[in-house]
């Protein structure tokens, strides 16, 4: 059987899984379309969350990522887990408590103030039409490469299949489908790094194998690694860069994690309190799983990418241009990849230009400059078991996984968009008479229209995967994160604070991304490269969050410090929200 029908079938059964599956568990109410009835065990709604949560951008552009910047892109690493387990702690069970379906109709009650739901609905809308972006541009490039059909083509099977199940499962649909999709895209993930692991170290646990000694050299892997990539030019794969960036960034990626809507609706669909910490901590155990394999991923493949392009070590001769591997020809059809033979000798120098000596070296055997001229980040983890000369089933599998990596997280957000037009502006604030099967169809309709912009968004995005997602996360720790926190833990925080909080959050961030990254959505561009003389005191654009965070609590406490204090009723629901049922009692003895 040729790889294309493999590709085809392993594919196809996915998705008539997922399918199948949103046939069997359609919503036929609000509360099952929102929250799925409530009534997810949590060891499978941590699955779903693991799903929900690990999207294209930590499959397939992650690894991607890392690989070709090394230590210092462990940001993503860092930052992602850490702003989980600060979900997990400081939001999930609160909110949960609190039992509301949505993000901003927690916000609305807590700050008693249409004004406050609507805004949170405004920010719900950019955070989620921002990340998905990326889920689709995931899809694009996993489907351009397998199923041999252009990224815009791919993107439309994707959204197409998205619509079915989404629309007609909501929330207890797509629960039941990132299970499966958790399943697909952890296998998918994992066999491929476990085969490489051994054909370099012979260690068959790819987090072990990171730091094993290779045969082939009798070195330890990233010793190997840093030796090759120094003598090409580039930084060693265990250097950091700007420590203070790093953090920041980290920073960002953390509390955004803790204010995106479309992770922390899942804590709303089991029947407890104790339940949402528990799916917490399944969630966590799910996630490791891929994040403990994600760096091995990373360094494996870009030692394998070097030695393909210097076969004989680097004192040798560089890769034939008739010489390259069959794998490269395969993705230099998609454009995500592509060489030049700049000096016509008919091999492919790949180097550092910049690196220290590289020029020197580049006169003395006559380089033009590097000839791997294009290589999508986006499609290392996609093309590993290519590269590795792994089995065809391999390849079908992690197409498969890298499918369900971008639709399961796309689907949760879809419905968060659609969650916040149907019930927090439709039912809440321009027609509260709608009857239960209006609201309903308002949900599917509005998010049809979601998928169709993410769609189109998804066509020429800014940047590769987890890039435009970091923005989205950005965005959530200015707008929600701080808003959220301070609707748990401060009392006095009021509804005009909150609101003006969440304005200048956003008002202020989103200046900053148009402003340093300039008008989005041009064709053939990434927005995200390379404007470091235009960046505000050196910061970057993925790294703005904090600041916008920090401008969000001030404003918000400035105001509400000058304003009126909550009602009391809304005093003692915060912190019945807060403080466990019976805690005052056992205090009193």
């Amino acid at each position: 059987m040729d790889q294309f029908t493999l590709n085809l079938l392993v594919v196809g059964a996915s998705f008539a899984l997922y399918i199948g599956i949103a046939i069997w568990a359609r919503a036929g109410s609000t509360s099952e379309f929102y929250a799925a009835g409530q009534g997810v065990n949590p060891v499978i709604n941590g699955m779903a969350t693991a799903a929900d949560w690990m999207s294209a951008a930590s499959f397939i552009s992650m690894a991607g990522l890392i690989a070709f910047v090394g230590y210092s892109n462990s940001t993503f690493l860092m930052g992602w887990t850490g702003g989980y387990v600060l979900m997990a702690m400081l939001l999930a069970p609160y909110l949960r408590k609190f039992g509301k379906y949505t993000v901003p109709e927690f916000v609305g009650d807590r700050y008693y103030s249409t004004s406050a739901r609507v805004v949170a609905v405004i920010c719900l809308l950019v955070i989620s039409v921002t990340y998905v972006i990326g889920q689709m541009t995931g899809a694009g490039v996993a489907f351009s490469r397998f199923l041999e059909v252009t990224s815009t083509q791919g993107l439309l099977i994707a959204s197409t299949v998205v619509f079915i199940y989404a629309v007609l499962g909501g929330m207890k649909g797509i629960t039941y489908t990132q299970v499966a999709q958790y399943i697909v895209l952890i296998v998918a993930y994992t066999i491929p790094a476990v085969f490489i692991s051994l054909q370099l170290t012979g260690n068959p646990i790819p987090g072990l194998g990171l730091f094993s000694t290779m045969p082939s050299t009798g070195e330890p892997l990233l010793v190997t690694l840093n030796g090759l990539l120094t003598d090409l030019g580039f930084s060693e794969y265990t250097t950091g860069n700007n420590p203070w960036l790093m953090a920041l960034f980290t920073l960002s990626l953390m509390i955004g994690t803790a204010g995106l809507p479309h992770v922390i609706i899942r804590f709303f669909t089991v029947p407890k309190v104790a339940d949402a910490r528990w799916s917490a901590g399944w969630a966590l155990v799910f996630i490791a799983l891929l994040y403990l394999t994600a760096p091995a991923v990373g360094a494996m493949a870009r030692l394998n990418i070097t030695t393909t392009m210097w076969p004989n070590g680097v004192e040798g001769e560089a890769v034939g241009v008739d010489e390259l591997p069959d794998w490269f020809q395969t993705w230099s059809v998609t454009g995500l990849l592509k060489v030049e033979d700049k000096n016509g000798d008919g091999r492919i120098q790949y180097y550092n230009e910049a690196g220290p000596g590289m020029a020197e070296l580049a006169a003395e055997r006559g380089w033009a400059g590097n000839e791997l001229v294009t290589f999508n980040r986006d499609i290392l983890v996609l093309a590993n078991p290519e590269i590795a000369q792994l089995p065809g089933w391999v390849i079908a599998l992690i197409a498969a996984g890298g499918l369900a990596a971008a639709l399961s997280t796309a689907a949760g957000l879809l419905l968060a968009i659609s969650s916040a037009i149907s019930h927090d502006l439709v039912k809440s604030v321009f027609n509260p008479n709608i009857t239960e099967k209006g609201e309903l169809l308002v949900a599917r309709i509005s998010m049809a229209f979601a998928i169709t912009l993410a769609t189109w968004l998804g066509i020429n995005p800014p940047g590769f995967a987890a890039q435009v997602v970091a923005l989205a996360f950005g965005l959530a720790a200015a707008t929600l994160f701080p808003t959220l926190m301070m609707g748990i833990f401060s009392k006095r925080m009021n509804a005009p604070g909150a609101t003006l909080g969440m304005v200048a959050g956003l008002v202020v961030t989103c200046a900053y991304l148009f402003t340093y990254l300039g008008v989005f959505f041009i064709p053939g561009t990434n927005m995200l490269a390379n404007n470091a003389d235009n960046w505000l005191f050196g910061i970057p654009p993925t790294h703005f969050g904090p600041i916008g965070a920090l401008i969000n609590f001030g404003v918000a406490y400035a105001v509400s410090s000058v304003t009126a204090p909550p009602p009391k009723e809304i005093q003692d629901l915060v912190e019945s929200v807060r403080i466990p049922r019976g805690a005052g009692a056992a205090l009193a003895k």
